[in-house]
């Protein structure tokens, strides 16, 4: 009989806490999502925890009511982790391929993979993942998976992604005080895309936009793998704060009406229109102008893909990425925001909804869940083990584990 295992992922957010347990038919290796749970982030601000105990509880919440759903208990989780303090680079590793008939092994691969962690970098920084990108034997380059050939030198160009050490141990903390272990943590920006993308998507090169909360994660692919990564400070909280500033609201006031009357397109909103605040609120009892709101909302977007079109100007990738932009987060359900994004990115564009599993679909139909899904995924193809805590491996059990799922994109 096949074994079916039960998986579970964190998403921390600085708005909500999202989790989700889903289970794994080893045999068909279909994913099925039997529960989740969502909470207020009350103690974390742009991904970086700044209450403790606020957070503990947070987390504890999203667990309880993903538990109550999927009737399992949840011991682990796949956890993802974002926020300004995440960073990525490029490296470069080199080494002798070390078989006396110059056959490439797995291990090889793992030395090349350790070998570009060899790079200099901040004692307040932890090495999160590293992504090959492609690697070279002897003078023969853009080679995808390298075990089984022939050469004498082994090279890899790869992407590795770090965060503050600081920020991932005060998160480390809370998940664990909340009662679970950690299987693994994923940068969000690797995340996002394995709910969203397709093969053919990261193959054609495409670049995933997950608006947040506290910020904005962009990642590229091409040729199959991770082009590039990048986090900018600037998410859909940045949105409601402009409306309060600008406006003369409260905070809460303006995330209501930025939610039922916003829009990025103020052309298509009538200079007459107004929104009674009395309404909504005992605080505010001014009536605003949907126009003037929607001009506050359009200049925050623009300023945002405008940090995208450098990202993409900066690895010489503007306008040339047939697949086009896929958004996702929950930033992006803004009327309007497909339009601005392709006329500010030149692009095609189109929304990313959570793909590729089973179970209560209709819950977690939203570009909000992509996260959660994609660390679910991500679990699938690393082949973790059930209470594998993060804490306890090491660089070359991460870089053999990132090897599997390596081998695992490729078609």
């Amino acid at each position: 009989m096949a074994k079916t295992r039960i998986l579970a992922s964190l998403d921390i957010g600085s708005s909500k806490i999202r989790t989700v347990v889903g289970t794994l038919d080893e045999k068909s290796n279909v994913l099925n999502v039997i529960g989740v749970g969502i909470a207020n982030s009350t103690g974390l601000r742009k991904g970086s925890v700044i209450d403790v105990e606020e957070t503990i509880n947070s987390i504890a919440s999203s667990l309880e009511d993903a538990e109550r759903m999927a009737g399992e208990p949840i011991n682990h989780v796949f956890l993802g982790i974002g926020g300004n303090h995440i960073e990525s680079m490029d490296s470069k590793g080199v080494i002798a391929v070390g078989n006396a008939n110059n056959e490439i092994t797995e291990d090889d691969v793992d030395r090349v993979l350790e070998a570009a962690q060899a790079v200099n970098i901040p004692s307040n920084r932890r090495i999160l993942r590293i992504i090959p990108k492609t690697f070279t034997v002897d003078e023969q380059r853009g080679i995808k998976y390298p075990v089984g050939m022939t050469g004498i030198r082994l090279e890899v160009e790869a992407h590795i992604i770090s965060g503050l050490i600081p920020n991932i141990k005060n998160i480390e903390k809370c998940v664990l005080q909340a009662g679970v272990d950690i299987d693994d943590i994923i940068p969000n920006c690797l995340a996002a895309p394995e709910a969203v993308l397709s093969k053919r998507q990261k193959e054609l090169g495409v670049v995933v936009v997950d608006i947040g909360s506290g910020s904005t994660s962009i990642s590229v692919f091409e040729e199959g793998v991770t082009l590039h990564t990048a986090v900018v400070p600037i998410g859909a909280e940045n949105v409601t704060n402009d409306i309060a500033i600008c406006l003369r609201t409260s905070i809460d006031t303006s995330e209501k009406i930025k939610i039922e009357y916003g829009s990025c397109l103020p052309e298509d909103v009538n200079e007459r229109e107004t929104i009674d605040l009395s309404l909504m609120s005992k605080i505010d009892t001014q009536k605003v102008s949907k126009k003037a709101m929607a001009e506050i909302i359009q200049a925050r977007y623009q300023e945002i893909f405008g940090l995208v079109k450098d990202e993409l100007g900066r690895i010489h990738r503007d306008g040339m990425l047939p697949a086009g932009v896929v958004l996702t987060g929950a930033g992006v359900k803004m009327p309007g925001v497909i339009d601005l994004a392709r006329e500010s990115l030149n692009l095609p564009v189109q929304i990313g909804f959570p793909q590729n599993f089973d179970g209560i679909v209709d819950k977690i139909d939203d570009p909000a869940y992509a996260t959660a899904i994609g660390l679910l995924i991500w679990g699938t193809r690393m082949e973790a083990r059930p209470g594998m805590a993060f804490r306890s491996l090491n660089l070359k059990k991460a870089a053999s584990g990132l090897k599997k799922w390596f081998r695992s994109l490729v078609p």
